[in-house]
């Protein structure tokens, strides 16, 4: 007890404000809002302006960096034979109807957040896929997620690895790989909450929200759900009345209670739904915008909901559901809310602003520059919201009412990028196809 007054002291201090605000433990940080408050954070950089140090990274992985305790973590898979590189741009369609035929090698790397110096690599796995991947999935999309002395890696259709921050494997959980639609592969990043691991995987065969012991990867329940395949991560939501684990999905979106008991759902997504839940100011935002969809919808939901709350055809609200866009959501990105406006990023190029209270458009669709195609979520610090493309330009947008580019940031020609950054303290690390940036305000 002693100690924790002293811990919660210094803290209130200010004394280790700085060591909190460095770690970002998951995909899109804490709460995978995606916004910072850490001061001293770039807002210009280039392949050379404000690197702190970029690091070559082998094979490939669309997962996002994560970092703790002055440590960076991400995945990759190296392709021993010749493979087919991703592609920029919207696929519709992507598929990849047999797996490769030849040898990859799965790997979890942790570097120094000082220095970008890797100092371990594991390989968990070394073989022939089991499954196929889409032209712009890869093997290694889904994000890792720690608690600060342990880091978790999933796999999707190969398993989940438990490290130490020394590299020492802990345990380890296979994973039966399912088919996925069109052979696209897997991407939903594990949730980790109160000693606890949450994995959604939504397949075309044998869907399942499943709660695993952070501590020893033993399976402590699994939940059958009627979904087919959909890329979402799932959020775990505390909110002033309770904590629960929401799951979107095309079928459904559903939330569960900690022991897997389903309290409420709706219908109403788009045919995929692949965007990242996550709350502000007390309520959850959960979205689905298959681009060849007219369902698009965006949902901001109160605490509490209990049963069906799904609107009615003519419904942009009701007793839970605090508004509703119903063709306003992205497909690839998450949206992002920040100083209360709801911004919304579109693969081809576009952005959009909306009151983050009461759904009202704040302003329509904008062209941003260099707008061919974006994956990675945007993010938000500083009073300005950041844009990524794929081919490595980042559009600095300034917050407010009105759509104002300031300038845009161009990292080097290589730099595919489908990676969401992360942040932390005052560096932004951002992952590309052949290497890791880190970006930090010149002293």
């Amino acid at each position: 007890m002693r100690r924790f007054c002293w811990l919660l002291a210094l803290f209130l201090s200010g004394g280790i404000t700085s060591a909190a605000r460095s770690d970002w433990p998951q995909f899109r940080g804490p709460d995978a809002r995606g916004v910072s408050d850490a001061p001293g954070l770039p807002d210009r950089w280039s392949a050379t302006e404000n690197v702190a140090w970029k690091t070559e990274i082998p094979g490939l992985g669309w997962s996002s960096p994560i970092v703790s305790n002055n440590r960076v973590f991400l995945t990759t898979v190296v392709n021993l034979g010749a493979g087919e590189e991703p592609r920029k741009g919207l696929y519709l369609g992507g598929d990849r109807p047999v797996p490769p035929d030849s040898v990859h090698q799965w790997k979890v790397l942790c570097l120094d957040l000082e220095s970008g110096t890797i100092l371990w690599e594991r390989q968990v796995h070394e073989g022939q896929p089991a499954s196929s991947i889409h032209i712009k999935n890869s093997f290694a999309s889904e994000t890792p997620v720690t608690d600060g002395e342990r880091v978790y890696c999933s796999f999707g259709n190969l398993g989940t690895y438990c490290f130490d921050f020394d590299g020492e494997l802990i345990w380890q959980q296979a994973c039966a790989p399912r088919p996925t639609r069109h052979g696209w592969g897997t991407a939903a990043s594990p949730a980790l909450h109160a000693g606890r691991l949450y994995l959604v995987n939504d397949n075309e065969e044998e869907s399942y929200l499943l709660a695993l012991d952070a501590r020893t990867g033993e399976e402590i329940w699994r939940v059958a759900r009627d979904e087919k395949s959909n890329w979402s991560t799932p959020l775990v939501w505390q909110n002033e009345l309770r904590t629960e684990i929401v799951t979107p999905g095309s079928g459904q979106v559903r939330s569960y209670d900690l022991d897997g008991q389903l309290l409420w759902s709706l219908t109403g997504m788009s045919t995929i739904t692949i965007a990242t839940p996550y709350p502000h100011d007390g309520w959850v935002y959960v979205t689905s915008g298959f681009v060849m969809d007219p369902k698009r919808p965006i949902y901001a939901i109160r605490p509490g909901a209990a049963g069906d709350i799904s609107l009615q055809e003519e419904e942009t609200s009701n007793q839970w559901i605090a508004w509703c866009q119903k063709q306003a959501a992205p497909y690839n990105p998450s949206t992002i809310v920040y100083q209360d406006r709801l911004y919304v990023l579109y693969d081809r190029g576009m952005i959009a602003c909306f009151d983050a209270r009461d759904g009202h458009e704040i302003f329509g669709m904008q062209r941003l520059p260099n707008g061919r195609a974006f994956t990675a979520s945007p993010w938000a610090y500083g009073g300005k919201v950041f844009c990524l493309n794929e081919d490595g330009i980042t559009s600095v947008l300034r917050a407010g009412d009105q759509f104002e580019v300031l300038h845009t940031n161009a990292l080097a020609e290589d730099d595919m990028c489908m990676a969401t950054p992360a942040l932390a303290g005052d560096r932004l690390l951002i992952r590309t196809s052949a290497r890791l940036y880190c970006i930090r305000q010149s002293q």
